[in-house]
């Protein structure tokens, strides 16, 4: 009966998003105000009913309900409660509803939080959020039914959930990122809604960027978390492997991050109105190449749903019909929000356009790795492999060009700068980044390498200027610190996100150059030095989890000769499945990580081969990540965009006429 339920109030939450889409735009077109408001109503009551199929699919997992296919393909009875949880959306189907949850509680978000907005914005607004909703709704009820039966035979037990699931992980990444796949489609309707109504100025973008914001800071989140799953978890001891379903997610990341600045140019300068919606439109679209992808069965992945190709074509179709119809909209009503104007070479403005330029041609490489060997097989050229040495060769370059380009930019004034000034202030910033970066690696114990120290100088260009920046702006007569306290909020978002960018960079420049990686055959009593430290190895013993034996490896860390720390890895054979898994253990810290996992048994007097990491500044890696989202979130909460007055609706209603003529 609970699984009935499921699917009856997805059915009636189809239904709700189907008048969602169509009355509203209909009454904006008409403007019919009685129209336009069923708008947010709609918008609530889909929510409710995706909320209780969501939880009837939680509630099939918690009761054991192995008449259900999907719980029985991904659930067992001696899992652990959390686990049963979080199993909800570990395979296709359920990852999928809960996907329509996500974007119908981003729906209801705009619905309650956008009171401020014109009546005719926000029903456009929903109404495209509206139609997206109806194409994930049919992909679940027609390819994707979570709630199907095993009748009239149902197994007494399920397959069990992939060892590789059973972790904090999955509990937490998966939703947060989707939060930041799915958060596009506001832009996205905005975007649309602009097209629409033929309205694109300051108040337009300041309504935008706060959604925008919180869509990037949970996809900057999401990425971080899965890069360090992704380490901990597969027992490789790697942060990021280039993975296509990788690149998925860090596409509309790249795009996303050059829509934000974007949209602060069309805010204070209202320009690259076009290029603005361009920018909204491939956020989402790579949002969607993202989930086909993942879904289609067309890449093998570690990261990839194995799902049905049949489903792929659904997918495809549907980012077709997406894609297509935005860029006709755009086609036709582009010129109409477009503003033709001039800007100084040495601006803001300029830099930031540079920004763009380069963080989308770094999408583009990524998109051209990604899709390549795709292209490649349904071509016939053979199967290709596009690996780490492509992706590093073009994008670490332009990373760098970015940097250096994003440190001046997040300083200089609008409208036009003094080259002099800027030319003195960089000469200085170059001699003192360069000299910095030297000294660090020639006082640390790691020794002196070039493209380390190019990083270096990178990130201590940014962080300097950064702090100059906030000194000079922070000067007062009443004293610094009153200084400071009246810089906005967006200003010290934009300030933390960019020595976010310059902690990550050390991160990943020490880590990749200076890491010490060892594959080694111990025996108990053994031990073998790395570096500054010793590892003695004193053999295995058997341990009982609640659904797996393991085979518990206990190391001892020396450092000086004296004991530091103990390691214990394991080596999983999960009883229901049979599958056998690596759990490495990793004793973590702010400049260091000592990273260890066991392999395989060697059958000679108890030795086994051992894999040893030590990874230094790894985790700067995801500091800098929290950083970043931390900047996003202060922007996210500045006064401007917590709270839009009714005078800024009223300038947005009337500069509508000057926003219609032609560029």
């Amino acid at each position: 009966m609970i699984a009935e339920l499921g699917h009856f109030t997805l059915i009636l939450a189809l239904c709700l998003a189907l008048a969602q889409a169509v009355v509203p735009l209909f009454g904006a077109a008409l403007n019919n105000r009685l129209w336009m408001t069923t708008a947010r109503s709609t918008a609530c009551g889909q929510f409710v009913f995706v909320a209780i199929s969501f939880i009837c699919l939680t509630l099939l997992f918690i009761n054991d309900d192995f008449s259900v296919r999907y719980v029985a393909d991904n659930s067992n009875s001696l899992l652990p409660i959390y686990y049963k949880i979080s199993a909800v959306w570990a395979a296709h189907e359920g990852s999928l509803l809960l996907w329509v949850l996500i974007l119908a509680g981003w729906t209801l978000a705009v619905a309650l939080f956008s009171r401020t907005l014109p009546l005719d914005m926000v029903a456009r607004v929903l109404g495209v959020l509206g139609l997206v909703s109806i194409g994930f709704y049919l992909f679940v009820l027609l390819t994707s039914n979570p709630f199907e039966r095993l009748l009239p035979f149902s197994p007494p037990d399920g397959s069990d959930l992939n060892p590789l699931l059973q972790d904090v992980g999955l509990i937490i990444h998966p939703p947060i990122l989707y939060m930041g796949y799915v958060g596009f489609s506001v832009a996205f309707a905005f975007a649309l809604a602009a097209l629409m109504s033929g309205r694109m100025d300051a108040a337009w973008a300041r309504w935008t960027r706060p959604w925008t914001n919180a869509a990037w800071v949970f996809l900057t989140l999401g990425i971080a978390l899965g890069s360090w799953w992704a380490y901990y978890e597969l027992g490789w001891g790697g942060w990021w492997f280039w993975d296509p379903v990788e690149n998925a997610s860090f596409m509309p990341w790249l795009a996303g991050t050059a829509l934000m600045h974007s949209l602060s140019v069309a805010e204070k300068r209202g320009l690259f109105r076009s290029w603005t919606l361009l920018l909204a439109i491939l956020s989402f679209s790579l949002s969607l190449l993202g989930t086909f992808l993942v879904r289609s069965g067309v890449l093998t992945s570690v990261h990839a749903f194995a799902s049905d190709p049949e489903r792929g074509v659904f997918i495809l179709i549907f980012l077709a019909l997406v894609i297509g119809g935005s860029l006709l909209l755009f086609a036709l009503r582009g010129s109409v929000v477009a503003r033709s104007a001039s800007f100084d070479w040495c601006s803001r403005e300029a830099f930031l356009l540079g920004n763009n330029v380069l963080l989308i041609i770094a999408m583009a490489i990524i998109l051209l790795g990604t899709l390549y060997p795709l292209v490649a097989d349904m071509a016939g050229w053979g199967k290709i492999s596009v690996g780490p040495p492509y992706f590093n060769l073009f994008f670490v370059p332009l990373a760098l060009m970015l940097a250096l380009l994003m440190a001046p930019g997040a300083v200089m004034r609008w409208k036009t700068n003094e080259l002099s000034d800027l030319a003195n202030k960089g000469l200085l910033m170059v001699i003192a980044s360069l000299t910095l970066a030297a000294l660090t690696l020639l006082i640390a114990p790691v020794g002196f390498k070039v493209m380390p120290w190019l990083a270096l100088s990178t990130a201590y260009w940014v962080g300097l200027w950064t702090l100059n920046d906030w000194w000079q702006k922070s000067e007062s007569g009443r004293g610094r610190w009153a200084g400071a306290r009246r810089l906005r909020g967006s200003y010290y978002g934009m300030q933390c996100a960019h020595l976010g960018v310059a902690v990550a960079i050390i991160g990943v420049a020490l880590t990749s150059y200076y890491s010490e990686e060892h594959d080694l055959r111990l025996g108990p009593g053994e031990s073998t030095s790395i570096g500054a430290y010793r590892f003695a190895f004193h053999g295995v013993i058997d341990v009982a989890g609640p659904n797996y034996i393991a085979r518990r490896g206990h190391i001892e860390v020396f450092r000086e000769d004296k004991s530091l720390l103990d390691l214990h890895p394991e080596k999983r054979h999960y009883t229901v499945g049979g599958q056998v898994m690596t759990e490495a253990d990793i004793d973590g810290g702010l400049f260091r990580d000592i990273y260890a996992a066991l392999g395989e048994d060697l059958k000679t007097e108890g030795a086994w081969s051992l894999r040893i990491y030590v990874k230094p500044f790894v985790r700067w890696i995801w500091l800098g990540a929290l950083l970043m989202s931390l900047g996003g979130i202060l922007a996210m909460l500045d006064k401007r965009y917590r709270r839009l007055n009714r005078a800024s609706v009223g300038a947005g209603r009337s500069t509508r006429g000057a926003v219609l003529g032609a560029d």
